[in-house]
């Protein structure tokens, strides 16, 4: 762990090798745009490598930064259109089944598991665990009515239907989810009680549900219609209804100013914006989520913070993507492969340092008429105290 990293570092120009020079400073920009261009290459161990990266990067912004906030960024925010959020969304969702499945595996769950013993459980375990945990917060039982907002490939909807016997709708704008969703349905025998529509969450039809989930596509959602979304849910949910919220969550208080550690979070999360999550605007501190949803007459139940399970969840990615390399780089070449690369372990050392985390909410109307004892008694416990997964 002595070594300095930046004798991995193999650079393939005059120009690059003057930026990684010993003693300077790079800024991680333009180390990310060098690598996923293939102007330097690293060798040995990459992993090992990130987490030195402090040895020769920092986290000044660059002209590109501020070309990207101005240019792409800006603009996003402030349109969140029905037609710009669908080509932002199927640019990435649609890229291809074998790309997300490369990394997310076989249960295509783009989501936090969650985890006991990280060093012996499967994804998948984590992932049933996840599952489980999401439908008895929500108390889903025989008969009720449940809709998944931002579905993704509609595992969850599958697995609530067939485990726990309710009626089940997900909702996605990508094409390549809806096809997968209803197919994983079908195969498990729950066409009757499961489907998945390809809509915008803008166009759902005005029914009561009794439970409604959206793990993390509220960020897609934008600020500008966070509170419009969370009305709306308020809307389609029964008086006696739960709800359940998961999203990504920065530091209340980062420290930019100090140009210290916390710098760190705003250029990870410019790179997000630009390369992974384009449009995705809406991740925000805890503070912000309560206070919409107070505002919207919802009453916090519970919140978890899984952002270090998102950590354990992510090096699960990480290594199923290095382990199918060969397969990326065939379908999808060396720069889709090593972005991912950058993408996926710089974000598992993210959130295990807070630098992003990931809060899970349950929530529900702020009536007198609500029955609070929906959470006492059993199997209300946290996922750690379950004794038995049952498996997708």
């Amino acid at each position: 762990m002595g070594k300095n990293p930046l004798e991995q570092v193999v650079c393939k120009s005059s120009d690059t090798a003057e930026r990684y020079k010993f003693g300077k400073q790079v800024p991680m920009e333009t180390f990310i745009s060098d690598y996923i261009n293939s102007k330097i290459d690293v060798t040995g161990d990459f992993e090992e490598f990130l987490y030195n990266r402090n040895a020769f990067v920092d986290y000044t912004l660059t002209p590109n930064h501020f070309k990207f906030f101005f240019s792409r960024m800006i603009p996003e925010v402030l349109i969140h259109s029905k037609k710009q959020d669908e080509r932002i969304i199927r640019s990435h969702y649609d890229r291809g089944n074998d790309f997300f499945r490369a990394f997310l595996g076989p249960r295509m769950i783009y989501t936090a598991g969650l985890w006991l013993k990280p060093k012996e459980e499967t994804l998948e375990l984590a992932q049933d665990r996840k599952m489980q945990s999401v439908c008895q917060k929500l108390n889903l039982k025989k008969g009720k009515k449940m809709l998944d907002i931002g579905c993704g490939w509609g595992t969850l909807v599958c697995y609530a239907a067939k485990h726990y016997d309710v009626d089940a709708t997900g909702i996605t704008i990508a094409q390549d989810g809806t096809e997968h969703g209803n197919k994983q349905i079908a195969e498990h025998g729950m066409t009757n009680k499961a489907r998945i529509m390809r809509i915008d969450y803008r166009d759902i039809p005005k029914e009561k549900y009794d439970a409604i989930s959206s793990l993390e596509m509220i960020e897609h959602v934008g600020l500008k219609n966070y509170q419009k979304f969370i009305r709306q849910i308020y809307d389609l949910l029964s008086d006696d209804g739960i709800f359940y919220l998961q999203q990504a969550g920065l530091r209340a208080n980062p420290g930019l100013h100090k140009r210290g550690p916390h710098w760190e979070d705003l250029v990870w999360g410019l790179f997000m914006n630009e390369f992974i999550f384009s449009g995705a605007d809406a991740s925000t501190p805890l503070g912000y989520m309560v206070n919409n949803l107070q505002q919207a007459n919802f009453e916090v139940s519970s919140i978890e913070n899984v952002g270090i399970h998102y950590s354990h969840t992510i090096q699960a990615w990480y290594n199923n993507w290095m382990g199918n390399k060969e397969q990326i780089l065939g379908t999808y070449g060396e720069w889709w492969f090593r972005l991912w690369q950058v993408f996926l372990k710089w974000s598992v050392i993210i959130a295990s340092q807070g630098s992003s985390t990931c809060y899970a909410i349950v929530a529900h109307k702020n009536l007198n008429s609500f029955d609070r004892n929906v959470y006492v008694g059993p199997n209300k416990y946290p996922y750690y105290a379950f004794d038995n997964i049952t498996p997708f």
